[in-house]
């Protein structure tokens, strides 16, 4: 029979595309790798790996088998983690993943909270893009991630839990930041600057755009709010940024304004998002009202 550590090496092949890595992420030789892959190989009586490529790839029934192998993979661990968690309730380390849009601002004072409560659970932050982390919950290579909505999937728990303001924002001197009154008939035919798209906020912005009549920026994208402020304050083009960000610490008005716009207003919501049926949905359920009850105390506070 086939064995949970010849999946494993399976897995990490089809992920990594490469038999040097996949050993390397394994902490294994790749000649160890190589024999545990042909037995797996003649114990199904089937070609999984294409070896005549320049590139790895799997063959027809390889890719079969790594779909049903990651299945299994999970479910193993999910049974390790239901087990850790009958013995040693709220301890351990997860593998959170969170979008740069919101982590750097938002996370410090939750795990501050965390760690004071629950002394023995440690979170592993990993910034990254939303979608793409999505496909690395489904994985099992994170256990929990905060997202912007909407995200899709009879396989995840999605809990929403809050909803956070946008802004227009114009660099100090903006002929827009000395006018009375703002309304929608002033940002017609102005430049907006974002994120690159494969963001999310990207696409929100693209959506803000469309509804003003405002020119979505392509030549000029950031790599983060911070950049997107920067670029904002140094005159390329107005921006939207998330309400706890302008707020923040890490981000501040001290190069931009912030636009009221008398009729229009925008915001996203944010959620929590596990795998469904996951040993550990209580203690993230415990994580999901941590973030939620910091993300209302910050919406509360009042603005500078």
């Amino acid at each position: 029979m086939p064995t949970f550590r010849q999946f494993e090496y399976l897995v990490a092949v089809a992920d990594l595309k490469h038999f040097g890595r996949a050993a390397a992420s394994l902490r294994v030789s790749q000649p160890t790798l190589s024999l545990q892959l042909q037995q797996l190989e003649r114990r199904l009586g089937a070609i999984l790996i294409d070896r005549n490529r320049n590139a790895v790839e799997l063959t027809p029934i390889g890719r079969q088998v790594v779909e049903r192998a990651r299945s299994i993979l999970l479910e193993v661990n999910e049974l390790k983690a239901l087990a850790a968690r009958s013995a040693e309730r709220m301890a351990g380390t997860f593998r959170f993943g969170v979008t740069p849009t919101l982590g750097p601002y938002l996370m410090p004072g939750v795990i501050a909270d965390l760690h004071k409560a629950y002394p023995d659970m440690r979170l592993y932050i990993r910034e990254g893009i939303p979608d793409e982390q999505v496909e690395e919950l489904r994985r099992g290579k994170l256990d929990m991630m905060l997202s912007p909505l909407p995200v899709n999937g009879d396989d995840l728990e999605i809990e929403p839990l809050f909803r956070e303001p946008l802004h227009l924002v114009a660099p100090h001197g903006h002929p827009l930041t000395n006018k009375p009154v703002l309304t929608r008939k002033h940002f017609a035919g102005m430049a907006l600057l974002s994120l690159d798209p494969r963001h999310h906020f990207h696409r929100q912005t693209r959506v803000i755009c469309d509804d003003l009549g405002a020119i979505l920026l392509r030549d000029y994208e950031g790599t983060s709010l911070d950049s997107l402020r920067q670029m904002v304050g140094s005159g390329l083009g107005l921006g939207v940024l998330p309400r706890l960000y302008i707020h923040s610490e890490a981000g501040g008005q001290d190069m931009i304004n912030r636009l009221d716009v008398a009729d229009w207003s925008a915001s996203r919501s944010i959620a929590a998002i596990w795998r469904r049926g996951s040993a550990s949905r209580d203690l993230f359920s415990v994580i999901a009202e941590k973030v939620a009850q910091e993300a209302h105390r910050l919406l509360q506070e009042p603005e500078p």
